[in-house]
């Protein structure tokens, strides 16, 4: 491919060498220099002038830092004279904040759009947003990707004959919905009210759930007290067995561990849109490449293809 350069920040470097073997370009890393202010200063390495360039960096832990690093890629990308910027998101972890639910709070999801915009951003690739109104805090072209068919190609080697897709609330009923289409099962979900970051009630499960094999799906699990919640709600309505999927593993403060420790929990399976430390993996987990899709929107992107015919294939 030519006149384009691929670069990574910090926040997820295998991943994007992962996306540049199957564009078959080379990946550049971004220079980061601190300064004893504890300023960050960021140098593109490669060539920009004129080319269309691509920043990798999901928006993971430590967040704060690596936004700001992707701020200082956009900027001097921008002053290099790139013709064109996108950013590759696969994980926007302030779309969480799209909505003012309690007085005097901040909307950090469509702050931090127009910071992206602000800073040169041309237009933005991301992965499985918490909600879909997200799509519109920007006011440049976003191509929105799922991981549906990838989680959808692994539990179709399962006997899905007796399986059920559970959504744990009904703000993600679509994708579930969608999901278990796809692999021709019935769908449920949970009635869930929250209460606080960390603090969740689910009353009861919509649908039929007893006696089956679930696959619950969540777009994303931080520190599982949602499915914690749900498994309690399953557990006294008698599934057979659950196997836990979400698209963004982020799996913090010891979540792994707690849902691996439930005993109907047969696996849990995510993607690497963010990355999983190795010494928090357990058996049960199995994490699955987004780097494929990504690589061939990022193609698409480049050569003025359809994006949405990914989905329509």
């Amino acid at each position: 491919m030519r006149d384009i350069a691929v670069f990574s920040g910090s926040a997820h470097p295998s991943l994007a060498e992962e996306i540049c073997t199957h564009l078959g370009v080379p990946l550049h890393r971004v220079l980061v220099q601190r300064f004893a202010n504890d300023c960050l200063e960021v140098q593109l390495p490669a060539n920009c002038r004129e080319r269309d360039v691509f920043l990798i960096q999901p928006l993971v832990t430590p967040v704060q830092e690596n936004l700001v690093e992707l701020l200082l890629m956009l900027d001097a990308a921008r002053g290099a004279s790139a013709a064109r910027t996108t950013v590759v998101l696969p994980h926007y972890a302030y779309a969480r904040s799209d909505k003012k639910d309690a007085p005097r709070i901040s909307i950090g999801g469509r702050l931090v759009a127009d910071l992206l915009v602000a800073a040169g951003a041309s237009r933005v690739l991301a992965m499985t947003l918490h909600s879909p109104q997200v799509h519109g805090f920007f006011s440049i072209p976003v191509d929105h990707l799922h991981a549906l068919r990838e989680l959808a190609k692994h539990f179709r080697r399962h006997d899905l004959s007796n399986t059920v897709v559970v959504s744990p609330d009904l703000g993600n009923a679509k994708e579930a919905a969608a999901f278990a289409r796809m692999l021709g099962v019935g769908v449920a979900a949970g009635a869930k009210q929250r209460f606080a970051d960390d603090r969740v009630s689910i009353s009861a499960v919509i649908g039929e759930v007893a006696g089956k094999d679930v696959i619950v799906l969540d777009d994303e699990i931080a520190k599982g007290s949602t499915v914690l919640e749900l498994l309690e709600r399953l557990r006294e309505l008698d599934v057979r067995s659950v196997r836990v999927a979400c698209t963004h593993g982020l799996f913090s403060s010891g979540a792994l561990k707690r849902i691996a420790d439930q005993p109907e929990v047969a696996e849990i399976v995510c993607t690497n849109t963010v990355p999983v430390p190795l010494g928090e993996r357990v058996p049960e987990l199995t994490v699955l490449t987004v780097a494929p899709p990504l690589a061939e929107a990022i193609r698409r992107i480049h050569n003025g293809e359809s994006v949405s015919a990914l989905f329509d294939a």
